[in-house]
């Protein structure tokens, strides 16, 4: 492994649509919503950890959470996780990890990547992965992974490449569009030069801090003017200032689509964001009439195509029920159709406005 070859992975989302199972206090990258064994950020782990050296791993993550994140991959050196005092987006975050390890390695490079993407065939992969590690290793490009749609998803963001290959399998990005309609997604299927935006990212750590200076320099300013106190005692301090004065910002609106010197490598393995309980459900093996259970004493009778998560403990008994999500917890359960599953945000918000933070 290449001792200049960096991961941070992004884990201080609350995953809101994730609700009931994911809540503010232990959101859904540290839950096992898939049912496999594992949480979404030791299954992300685990991929990385095949292709950079894990003392060059980090968590980004939110102070509320170090916690459960040194529990949950106790081979992560404590001093890889890296804390937010408050949760600024995606720009903010990219801007601090990579001005903490160009100070450690000026040579280094870096992948970004969210804690929660459910990735199948893994060797596919990495061997992406390492394509897209090369390629930035020597050229001054921000790259980022697109997935191969394989159905017009009004959930997904889509990025259009533009032709001829600027190397091998890789394509100079042409635009940025977040999640269109269902008459536009179906146009950009069609038309067979959109991809999926996956959200992992890979550049010079130099890279990125000069697309920084140059697209959002009030960030770079915050963090440049203090650069020499990172990775020292202060820096927990000087971080709290900064994020108090940084904008609200994702790396997509304020970065990725004003560079001119945005590729992405196309990819074919299986990919999922999983923001949502129907993409959960697509990811899962299914009894015969399409029902997803996780939980060790469900039983169903005329149920089809449901989503269903229980605890192991509870006896639950479903019927009757066609394309709902049902989810039960301790303390709260929510029956929802499959087709409003976008609105459980707004659910939420609703609770929070007449129960207060109780259930959240």
């Amino acid at each position: 492994m290449d001792k200049n070859h960096y991961v941070a992975i992004m884990a201080g989302g609350i995953g809101s649509r994730f609700w009931p199972k994911s809540r503010t206090r232990f959101p859904k990258q540290f839950l096992d919503i898939l049912g496999t064994g594992k949480t979404l950020i030791q299954a992300t782990w685990d991929r990385y950890s095949k292709i950079v050296p894990i003392e060059n791993i980090f968590v980004v993550t939110s102070e509320d959470y170090a916690g459960i994140v040194q529990e949950q991959l106790p081979q992560l050196p404590q001093e890889n996780i890296v804390t937010e005092p408050f949760r600024k987006n995606t720009g903010p975050c990219i801007a601090y990890i990579a001005f903490k390890i160009h100070q450690q390695n000026p040579d280094a490079v870096m992948i970004a990547a969210p804690a929660d993407n459910h990735i199948q065939d893994e060797e596919s992969f990495a061997g992406v992965m390492k394509k897209a590690l090369d390629f930035v290793s020597h050229v001054n490009a921000l790259t980022t992974i697109g997935i191969r749609p394989t159905h017009p998803n009004t959930g997904y963001g889509y990025i259009q490449h533009d032709g001829p290959e600027a190397a091998p399998g890789i394509y100079k990005v042409k635009t940025f569009t977040e999640k269109p309609n269902l008459e536009l997604a179906k146009a950009f299927i069609d038309s067979g030069d959109f991809l999926w935006n996956s959200g992992i990212f890979t550049w010079k750590c130099k890279t990125i801090l000069n697309a920084f200076e140059q697209h959002l320099p009030e960030v770079y300013e915050l963090f440049y003017t203090d650069e020499d106190k990172l990775n020292t005692d202060e820096e927990p301090q000087i971080i709290e200032a900064i994020y108090s004065q940084c904008p609200s910002i994702s790396i997509d609106f304020g970065i990725m689509e004003k560079a001119s010197n945005v590729y992405t490598i196309p990819a074919s393995f299986s990919w999922s964001d999983l923001g949502t309980w129907n993409s959960a459900q697509a990811n899962m093996e299914k009894d015969y009439f399409g029902n997803a259970v996780v939980g060790n004493n469900v039983m169903v009778f005329d149920t089809h195509n449901c989503m269903i998560h229980t605890p192991d403990k509870k006896m639950v008994l479903v019927q009757g029920l066609e394309d709902y999500i049902v989810v039960d917890t301790d303390d709260v359960l929510m029956i929802c159709k499959k087709e409003k599953e976008q609105e459980i945000k707004d659910y939420v918000s609703e609770i929070k406005r007449t129960k207060g933070d109780k259930y959240l």
